[in-house]
């Protein structure tokens, strides 16, 4: 199926993927934009599962504070590369990373530091288990695997702590 140069750059808009992932995504669909939205969330489930082994020696350190200055977080994102740090997708996913540690206020960054006897629920505690703030509909592990399928690199939370007046 021949696929549409303003279909493929809609796509491209609404997933942020690369041209040649949407006008294949869209032939694998016979040009159906949702089914072609499913195609590329899963492509780049995959794409995160391949370069999960890879090392993350670079990223950024984000902070968020909360209107009203009472609530703060700070966050350790890596990622492989400095270039991949410095971009505007990165740092997007960093400061939504730290908004989420400001709101949910997570102990651990993934189930695999909760320690043995620990009974808490990994989807409130865990920041990778919990629901995104902006989006309940997807959990943070999967928006950081949808990076990872944008960015093409590795990117993993390294480490984040939260600040709350009074507690």
């Amino acid at each position: 199926m021949e696929v549409s140069v303003d279909a493929i750059k809609a796509l491209r808009e609404l997933t942020g993927a690369g041209i040649m992932d949407c006008k294949r995504a869209l032939q694998e669909t016979d040009g159906n934009m949702d089914e072609a939205q499913q195609y590329l969330v899963k492509k780049g489930m995959a794409s995160a599962a391949k370069k999960a082994s890879r090392a993350t020696s670079d990223g950024l350190v984000e902070s968020y504070i909360h209107s009203g200055g009472r609530i703060g977080a700070m966050i350790e994102l890596n990622c492989e590369t400095d270039f991949v740090a410095r971009t505007d997708d990165f740092r997007q996913l960093a400061h939504d990373v730290a908004m989420q540690v400001a709101a949910m206020a997570p102990t651990y960054v993934d189930s695999s530091e909760i320690p043995e006897g620990d009974d808490s629920n990994p989807q409130e505690t865990c920041l990778m288990q919990q629901a995104f703030i902006k989006d309940p509909g997807l959990s943070m592990r999967e928006l950081v695997d949808q990076a990872v399928g944008r960015l093409g690199e590795n990117v993993r939370v390294g480490r984040f702590t939260r600040f709350s007046l009074g507690e």
